[in-house]
């Protein structure tokens, strides 16, 4: 089992029919055995702490133990 910092950014609106929409990167540190792993779980994540979020952009920046 490895952790991985992961940043993700995500574009969120609060209203579907909105046109103002932001952005923003949250970080997370996942624990995981290999790096498709870290993938999903951060994306899972995001979306749980970001439900209205339309995109997200998963990066893996660096194995941190």
């Amino acid at each position: 089992m490895h952790t991985y910092e992961v940043l993700v950014d995500i574009k969120e609106c609060l209203e579907m029919t909105s046109a103002s929409c932001r952005s923003e990167t949250a970080r997370y540190e996942i624990d995981a055995e290999s790096k498709d792993k870290v993938d999903r779980l951060a994306r899972a994540q995001a979306r749980s702490d970001h439900p209205q979020g339309i995109e997200y952009d998963i990066r893996v920046t660096r194995l941190l133990r």
